[in-house]
């Protein structure tokens, strides 16, 4: 689709949060521009993801630089291997609530991914199971991240479920309506981002439509994952209306209480005390 044949991002003047993204990977613009951009938008708040020891400390500067800009600290599934003790300890220091900043406020991006299998199984169950226990202690939501491990996610989560104060979010959900209502059930959230818009996403469409909007959260994953109309360019948090207008159409609501509502839910999850 040619640039003068997309359609204008469309600014309905609510607010939004953008409850996922790696600010730090975006290379199409500077950060500030990213930002300010999105903004015009009705972004209101950003959740800048930590998913390796590398990246983790640009979480935190991130989150010191931009009034807006929030972050999480955790291991991503393909990096389960680099998970060390030291890794460990520096997630605790920077979570522990006596010294945790009110700008870091969840676990992530953790869980599985035997799509890809960049790190070993049972490495990567070890380590997930390590970064919950952190959440569990810290009294924090967890952002989880599951690919094609939908029985061992499930087993995992149903020895710490009951333990969690917060749940969190299970974000890019792209797996089985069981795991879906399982994790409903325990009372997480579902991530959804511009994967809903493509055109082969029937199953996520699905899993939209099952769930009640109450449960669901906005989030882009930029700089991937870029929405319809979009696609094929870098994703950005300015795409998040494009989200809301595709799970209005599933569920059969206004644009309006969908962007009203996951902005509710998004407070609830993340910043409620």
């Amino acid at each position: 689709m040619s640039k003068k044949n997309k359609r204008e991002i469309p600014n309905y003047q609510l607010p939004i949060i953008e409850t996922h993204f790696h600010l730090d990977y975006l290379k199409e613009a500077s950060a500030q521009e990213v930002l300010d951009n999105a903004r015009q938008y009705g972004v209101e708040r950003f959740m800048t993801i930590g998913v390796s020891p590398d990246n983790l400390p640009s979480v935190v500067s991130l989150t010191e630089q931009f009034s807006d800009v929030y972050g999480t600290l955790g291991i991503h599934p393909h990096d389960a291997e680099k998970f060390t003790d030291e890794t460990e300890q520096y997630i605790r220091q920077q979570l522990a609530p006596e010294q945790r900043s009110e700008k870091l406020v969840a676990v992530g991006e953790i869980g599985l991914d035997y799509f890809y299998d960049n790190a070993d199984r049972a490495v990567q169950r070890s380590v997930f199971e390590r970064q919950l226990q952190i959440a569990v202690d810290m009294e924090l939501p967890v952002v989880i991240h599951t690919r094609e491990a939908d029985d061992d996610t499930q087993a995992i989560l149903n020895n710490f479920s009951a333990s969690m104060k917060k749940k969190g979010v299970i974000h890019s959900f792209t797996s089985g309506i069981e795991l879906a209502r399982y994790c409903v059930g325990q009372g997480f959230n579902l991530g959804i981002n511009g994967i809903v818009t493509f055109n082969k996403a029937d199953n996520v469409r699905e899993v939209v439509a099952d769930t009640p909007i109450e449960q669901l959260l906005l989030e882009t994953d930029a700089p991937f994952l870029t929405p319809v109309p979009y696609r094929g360019k870098e994703n950005a948090p300015c795409y998040l209306p494009f989200i809301a207008e595709k799970i209005a159409e599933v569920k059969e609501l206004r644009v309006e209480d969908v962007l009203e509502q996951c902005y509710q839910n998004s407070l609830n999850t993340f910043f409620s005390a």
